[in-house]
């Protein structure tokens, strides 16, 4: 059973103030002290041990938190005594940085294969606004990258003239960034907040010589950062571990090239005739004529074949030996039916094609998802850039469940929640019955309560709860001392989103703050909580201090 009480709360931002703190922190206090008016290290040790469930907690940890509050709320490096008064122990509990909700450290097992993880993905990263008109700007990627997203889309077109690559979104009013600006700001800060692989989904819209000039500008600029695989097609993919600070890219591959069966091509510098008919193959309009001096023939007319400079025939083109997820175009019945057949892939679906791809083959999803990737992008009616529900992507095992980081909204929250567990790196650790091959996970079964754990409890459907405390008087610092219980049949994928508001009789209640937790991660014990503003941005001074049991 989990549970939590909500202690207290800052509900403006104009800094800490002394007010009369809860009566159950005062008692707990009373408790450890022996009397006394000050809680040495050994005490706080204690205090670590019985409440905060750290039972690894050793004297020396307590030590070095009693320095750190002496040194932040007395700004002296070295202090006469070695011990907290209330006050100094209040400050501790109610300190983000010294008694965050969870772990702030990678903690998960990295080692496995990509398929295996849940990743941080963005939707048209380059995006400033909306779906339509919004500009395209490096300004987003930066963003994402710095929050943590680790899979970064760009929309490759051609530019006017034909001779250059653009980043926009196509057939619509979106103005374009350059390609060449937003892979130096992909180089410059894919591991400024984490160190693990930073990966390009590309939808390519390019004929062969702009692919190719793309593969080079790739190169150029990330140079030995860039992750090329050893064979066209992998049996599995890497793990996020040994694909540290390489930046990795996933598209279709170019159109297959089929070589001519008879020995015509003539590529020596006495060649008069530089261009030449190709013979009949399978279909008259597969009848080319080509410049033999060209490696690949620039696509013309959509025709799935295309003839290849003899002299290169078996070595592959630049443009696809960058490809380190091959991405399949292919229905997803196909998909599934091969899920173990030759080399891993990827395979993306809307919203739309998800949900009612779980309505028939949920399961067979979660068992596809064991070694290959799904993505899943919002529906094309979004025009405001707006999310929908992660849930249904994570509980069948979709690694890139793709969102618009510029909008805002409780879906990006528990976005944002989820992301927040295994230190924040971008890469969660799949429950192990998603990646279990001897029984496959059925997200359609209703399951026994693992444990009883407001505001909002997210997941598994059978999961979502909301619960409400009462409403305070306007204070600085209202105290409610309230506990919720909920029942959860998977604590693995349930996110615990905490929203505070501020009560008008008169009119629409003012949003105070908000936060999603990932309750996987949470630490049992009396914890800080910061709280976010609406589009996910931390508030200074906005907290709550909250009690977690599980039971």
């Amino acid at each position: 059973m989990g549970s939590y009480r909500v202690c207290c709360c800052f509900t403006r931002r104009f800094g800490f103030t002394e007010s009369e703190p809860p009566s159950e922190i005062k008692e707990l206090f009373k408790k450890y002290v022996d009397g006394g008016y000050y809680m040495t290290p050994e005490q706080l040790r204690r205090f670590l041990v019985e409440e905060q469930g750290l039972s690894d907690a050793t004297t020396a940890d307590a030590e070095k938190i009693v320095e750190d509050v002496l040194n932040q709320r007395h700004h002296i490096a070295k202090f006469t005594r070695n011990s907290l008064p209330f006050e100094d122990f209040f400050f501790f509990l109610f300190s983000v940085q010294l008694n965050p909700p969870f772990k702030p450290k990678i903690h998960q097992e990295m080692s496995a294969p990509l398929s295996h993880y849940f990743i941080y993905t963005g939707h048209n990263s380059y995006l400033t606004g909306n779906q339509l008109t919004s500009d395209c700007s490096d300004r987003l990627i930066i963003k994402a990258l710095k929050q943590g997203v680790r899979v970064i889309e760009l929309d490759l077109w051609p530019n006017s003239n034909k001779d250059g690559i653009n980043v926009l979104h196509g057939r619509t009013l979106t103005a374009p960034v350059d390609l060449q600006t937003c892979l130096k700001a992909i180089n410059e800060h894919a591991f400024c907040s984490s160190d693990y692989p930073v990966i390009i989904t590309l939808e390519d819209h390019l004929k062969p010589k702009l692919q190719a000039k793309a593969a080079q500008m790739i190169t150029q600029t990330f140079g030995t950062l860039l992750y090329c695989p050893d064979q066209e097609k992998p049996e599995e993919f890497p793990s996020p571990e040994t694909l540290k600070h390489k930046i990795l890219i996933s598209t279709k591959p170019p159109k297959e090239c089929l070589e001519a069966e008879t020995d015509m091509v003539d590529v020596s510098s006495n060649a008069s005739d530089r261009r030449m008919d190709l013979p009949d193959l399978q279909h008259p309009s597969q009848r080319k004529i080509i410049n033999v001096v060209e490696t690949e023939e620039e696509e013309g007319n959509g025709n799935d074949v295309c003839y290849i400079d003899k002299s290169q025939r078996f070595e592959p083109p630049a443009y696809r030996s960058l490809i380190a997820i091959p991405q399949r175009k292919c229905r997803l019945e196909e998909a599934i039916k091969n899920y173990d057949q030759g080399k891993a892939i990827r395979v993306s679906l809307s919203e739309q094609k998800l949900e009612k791809a779980v309505a028939s083959h949920g399961k067979d999803l979660v068992r596809f998802t064991q070694k290959n990737m799904l993505r899943i992008y919002p529906k094309g009616t979004r025009f405001n850039s707006s999310n929908y529900n992660p849930f249904v992507g994570w509980t069948h095992g979709a690694q890139m469940v793709a969102f618009n980081m510029q909008g805002y909204g409780r879906s990006l929250w528990q976005m944002h929640g989820m992301f927040r567990a295994n230190g924040g790196c971008g890469y969660v650790k799949k429950p192990h019955f998603l990646i279990d091959n001897d029984q496959v996970f059925d997200p359609k079964l209703k399951l026994p309560m693992k444990v009883t754990l407001k505001v909002g409890i997210a997941g598994v459907r059978a999961d979502e709860t909301m619960q409400m405390t009462a409403v305070k008087d306007d204070q600085w610092t209202p105290i409610w001392n309230e506990e919720f219980s909920f029942l959860l049949t998977v604590p693995e994928l349930a996110l615990l989103r905490v929203e505070v508001y501020e009560y008008d009789n008169d009119k629409k209640d003012d949003f105070g703050g908000q936060t999603c937790l990932p309750v996987s991660e949470l630490k049992p014990g009396i914890h800080a909580i910061p709280l976010y503003n609406r589009k996910g941005e931390i508030f200074n001074s906005v907290k709550l201090l909250m009690r977690f049991q599980f039971l």
